[in-house]
């Protein structure tokens, strides 16, 4: 089977630290590559790839801000659509607008919809119903007016994540810092559990974290550190007591819960989104209603069991499971 796999370039493939569709693109391809399939990578073209890479655009826009995003995006697009008759799928990680062309090529397209960022893009979705082949990454990110292949979710190379018998005793906010992540959230119980809290992560709202994170920052209960490359989150994650996932949205899919969880480290958590899909409370971590409740919770994760977390985590979310699943909906689509 000859797949066209097309990425974002907002960062490489695989991203060097935040990009979590460019990480989820990088796992599946060399997944489906080790099982023998021959796949194009269509990505940046300082990604790093066993697949065939193909690439127009040199850098990812986020890394490099002489790239316009628009013109790049399109050109990015246009390149494997151009090849569309060279593959018996393609399998579209690029949101929208690749749906536009799904159409005017006779070569199947499979959408994984990595979320939506606003009710105003699923229009598109529903016009291209027919033809697309759509699959959700929870079963809580999926909308009623479009049809489904299947919901896959991620999975991770569980052999980049260590778990550890011993660990710290701080709690680690992992992500972008932006409102609907909750890390001032963090703040206010890592404070009220007396409790060492690191943040780590990309700043994705310069306002919210000048006005609610920075002035907290002290370097010695709050700590910051800036963006963790792979070694870092591997050491940051499996040395947590826990890990805060405090969100204020309905978040598709949390991928720093499933690493926390492939450390053995239990997750906190809010029931938004995905978030019930992914924790089992009171196995996994716990699964919260208020801040008063998490700094409660802190106090708990001592009572579960880290062997059993990772254990858990390699049962349900590694990347053979996901690969396996993927191939799964690829002979389906093109049997059709």
């Amino acid at each position: 089977m000859r797949i066209a796999m097309l990425a974002p370039i907002a960062w490489r493939v695989p991203p060097r630290h935040y990009g979590p569709w460019e990480q989820v693109v990088s796992t599946l391809t060399e997944g489906l590559v080790q099982r023998g399939l021959d796949v194009t990578l269509f990505a940046t073209a300082d990604s790093v790839t066993s697949a065939k890479l193909s690439a127009v655009c040199a850098r990812g826009y986020e890394e490099d801000q002489s790239i316009d995003p628009k013109v790049w995006e399109h050109l990015h697009i246009a390149s494997v659509f151009e090849r569309a008759g060279e593959f018996d799928l393609i399998h579209n990680h690029f949101d929208f607008t690749p749906l536009t062309w799904s159409r005017l090529v006779t070569t199947p397209v499979i959408t994984t919809i990595h979320g939506f960022s606003s009710e105003r893009i699923v229009p598109v979705y529903q016009r291209y119903n027919d033809v697309c082949h759509y699959i959700s990454i929870s079963d809580a990110d999926r909308r009623p007016s479009l049809r489904y292949l299947a919901t896959i979710h991620h999975g991770i190379m569980l052999e980049h994540f260590t778990p550890r018998e011993e660990h710290g005793d701080y709690l680690l906010f992992f992500g972008r810092i932006h409102p609907d992540k909750g890390a001032a959230e963090a703040i206010t119980v890592a404070q009220r559990a007396g409790r060492r809290l690191i943040i780590a992560g990309i700043v994705h709202d310069q306002q919210y974290f000048e006005r609610r994170v920075a002035p907290c920052i002290d370097g010695k209960q709050i700590v910051y550190v800036g963006p963790a490359g792979p070694e870092e989150r591997n050491r940051l994650l499996g040395g947590a007591l826990a890990l805060l996932h405090l969100i204020n949205f309905n978040e598709p899919f949390g991928l720093s819960m499933v690493e926390s969880l492939a450390c053995g480290t239990p997750v906190i958590a809010t029931p938004r989104g995905s978030v019930p899909e992914i924790v089992c409370h009171g196995t996994d971590g716990f699964i919260v209603r208020s801040l008063d409740e998490a700094a409660e919770a802190v106090e708990h994760v001592h009572t579960l069991d880290r062997t059993t977390i990772r254990r858990r985590a390699e049962r349900r979310f590694s990347s053979d499971r996901m690969v396996e699943q993927y191939l799964r909906a690829y002979e389906k689509v093109v049997r059709r």
